[in-house]
């Protein structure tokens, strides 16, 4: 791809969006293997991975590194932990993302990426995104569910080839497909060749004794880093076989390889059985992977998505179903891939029923089962969604605690090696003690979140003239309680008192601070007191009661006849007034210091008029905050989404702005809103 050239790339891509939801596919690949990053295939948008992360923020994402990498995205670099640099450029068009626009190129150390390629990235994902626009426009569906498209590389001229046919060293040049695109004589009698032509053949393929899995990340390591890569290859099956020195030496335009003899067994001396490092390695890097992901996984749902999206597509599988125990019964909580209500049957079935899923459990010993066959043989009578393909049962214990067990289904028989069954075996501990820690974290966040309840108000009073509706989200980050709050009082015959607050930090003590400084608030305002005072008296209470603790808080007293407010702030952020036609402004209130600084701070006043069909928005900082972005953006996306909306029903605005405006799928800081319609009536 030209972007490639004009930013120093040896390799891009383009991922776009496929018809399944959430879902990124490789649309077009070049200067890689395809083969070799099938895992990269596919890319979930709420992975934390560059090329999600683009294109859920819409921001491009420059990694100049491997330490960069390491970073910002560890599971990146878990399966790729190679010396690269990369850039990703989100492909829009408006507020429309069609995908992700990648390019890998040399790494830069230390070094930002200049400013001349940031804007011939940008030029291309824009001259890209136009044409796809256009796509669209002629009728044509801009979605992607195949197999990435892969340029033929172009095959580079020239070479000594009669000085290279000496060498008793086997010498093949690959493209950047993997493609050999050279072989002297001496590789075309290497085993495995059986005289045939390798040119144009995939080396691996051509060899098949190098597409053992132990081998692929030194493959995937020289087209994605500059450094040449040497190891020692088997051909044959072990223990026979003859060992091979490889070395690897990449260019900007392919590979070259050389093969030798490595004498005897390099690795005769080591224990009995254990095999080349690259084996060992082999066998590690799944669960490495794999527990890297349930790291970040904190639900139990959560756990069972990172199972799904990673477990499955690395074992060729199809279906899983994840049972967790529960007072001697196994309970469905997660399920891909199987008929609709197949396992509804086996829900809640105890521990004394005779069913693999059970006894794999009970027993603490995986079942394999190479073919449906031989299920069906070993359970007589057991339902079966399908005649053909192959069951793996898992038992999910963690530090000896049973937990559930694990069921991955394959859609043709197969069978299950040792080093494989040993694998799955390492993974279901993992999953099974990802598991037990999201059962404790669903729990005590839903104590948490029963305390969060507690303290906001359950319900506002109804009043003559003023629609009041408030809404809050906690965070996703985290179990803790957090700290705002919002409230309405009625403190006269005319008068209400609309207050939101944010007290810094979260947990327990957060939120008892939150539920004090309203219970204050409230006793202040009730007690006939003015704004100011209410404020000023709070402010005392609360370094009083917390030194230390500070929050934020924004006050106002409305007439609900007149429309007339007296306002207060105290370093919280400032209100928005959408007028009666619509037109929505930043209210700028004169504001003191936060609360809990200074006890003898002092609280302007501000006045304003909210007139008959106007509408009043109190907000935390929580639904204005996105991290990387300028909170000023973040105030002007509400404004125009509470322009944009309609008053009535007012329960619906709320909704909407709570969850959309500002926001993103991870909300760090939890959301306080309150709105105040006044319905009338006139003066």
């Amino acid at each position: 791809m030209a972007v490639e050239e004009a930013v120093g790339g040896y390799a891009g891509g383009v991922y776009l969006r496929s018809r399944t939801d959430g879902l990124l596919r490789l649309a077009a690949l070049d200067g890689l293997p395809g083969r070799l990053f099938r895992p990269w295939w596919r890319m979930h948008v709420n992975r934390p991975y560059p090329v999600a992360e683009a294109y859920r923020s819409g921001q491009a994402v420059h990694l100049p590194d491997a330490e960069s990498a390491m970073r910002r995205f560890p599971q990146l670099t878990a399966g790729l932990p190679f010396t690269f640099g990369s850039l990703y450029e989100p492909v829009t068009a408006g507020d429309e993302r069609f995908g992700v626009l990648m390019v890998l190129r040399p790494a830069t150390p230390g070094a930002a990426v200049e400013s001349g390629d940031r804007e011939r990235m940008r030029g291309v994902a824009a001259r890209l995104a136009a044409e796809l626009t256009a796509l669209r426009a002629s009728g044509d569906p801009v979605v992607w569910d195949g197999d990435p498209v892969r340029p033929e590389p172009v095959v580079p001229r020239g070479g000594a080839e009669t000085a290279v046919d000496r060498l008793a060293q086997a010498v093949l040049s690959l493209d950047r497909q993997g493609r050999i695109r050279y072989a002297n004589a001496a590789a075309a009698a290497l085993p495995g060749t059986r005289g045939r032509p390798l040119l144009g053949e995939v080396l691996w393929e051509a060899l098949p004794w190098l597409s053992h899995p132990a081998y692929e990340d030194h493959f995937r390591a020289v087209f994605m880093a500059p450094e040449p890569v040497y190891f020692v290859a088997r051909e044959g099956d072990p223990p026979s076989g003859t060992w091979l020195s490889v070395g690897l030496h990449p260019g900007p335009d392919g590979v070259t390889v050389t093969l030798g003899s490595a004498g005897s067994d390099p690795y005769s001396s080591g224990p009995r059985g254990a095999g080349s490092p690259a084996d060992r390695s082999s066998a590690l890097y799944r669960p490495v992977a794999l527990a890297i992901a349930l790291t970040e996984a904190v639900t139990a749902r959560q756990v069972s998505a990172v199972v799904t999206e990673e477990l499955l597509p690395a074992f060729g599988g199809r279906q899983l179903a994840i049972y967790l125990l529960d007072e001697r019964h196994l309970h469905l909580a997660w399920e891909t891939g199987f008929p609709r209500g197949f396992l509804d049957r086996f829900d809640g079935v105890g521990l004394d029923v005779r069913l693999p899923g059970v006894e794999t459990l009970t027993s603490g010993r995986p079942l394999f089962f190479e073919s449906m066959e031989h299920l069906a043989a070993a359970y007589p009578g057991i339902p079966l969604d399908t005649h053909v393909g192959a069951r793996a049962f898992l038992p999910l214990i963690a530090s000896g605690r049973p937990v559930g067990s694990c069921i991955l289904g394959f859609d043709t028989p197969r069978g299950f090696g040792a080093e494989e069954r040993t694998v799955l075996t390492a993974l279901a501990g993992l999953i099974a003690q990802a598991l037990e820690r999201a059962r404790r974290y669903d729990s005590e966040a839903a104590l948490a979140r029963g305390l969060q309840s507690a303290l906001l108000p359950h319900r506002l009073p109804v009043h003559e003239h003023v629609v009041t509706v408030g809404r809050y989200l906690p965070g996703t980050v985290g179990m803790d309680v957090g700290g705002d709050w919002y409230d309405v009082t009625e403190t006269g015959p005319d008068t209400l008192a609309l207050v939101i607050g944010d007290v810094q930090g979260h947990g327990v003590a957060a939120a008892a601070t939150m539920g004090q400084l309203r219970s204050a608030v409230r006793a202040f305002a009730l007690g006939g007191n003015a704004p100011e005072q209410v404020v000023r008296g709070t402010n005392r209470l609360l370094i009083d009661l917390d030194p230390g603790q500070i929050a934020s808080c924004c006050y106002v007293e409305l007439d609900r006849a007149t429309g007339r407010a007296r306002a207060v702030r105290a370093g919280h952020p400032q209100p928005l007034l959408r007028h009666p036609g619509g037109r929505t402004e930043v209210l700028n209130l004169r504001g003191g210091v936060v609360l809990g600084v200074d006890a003898a701070a002092s609280y302007p006043v501000t006045e304003f008029v909210l007139e008959p069909g106007a509408l009043l928005a109190l907000y935390t900082d929580g639904l204005v905050e996105v991290p990387g972005t300028d909170i000023d953006a973040g105030v002007e996306r509400l404004r125009v989404a509470l322009a944009a909306a309609r008053p009535v029903p007012l329960t619906e605005t709320a909704d909407r702005l709570a969850s959309g405006a500002g926001t993103t799928g991870d909300r760090p800081d939890d959301i306080a809103l309150l709105l105040a319609w006044r319905t009338g009536p006139a003066d």
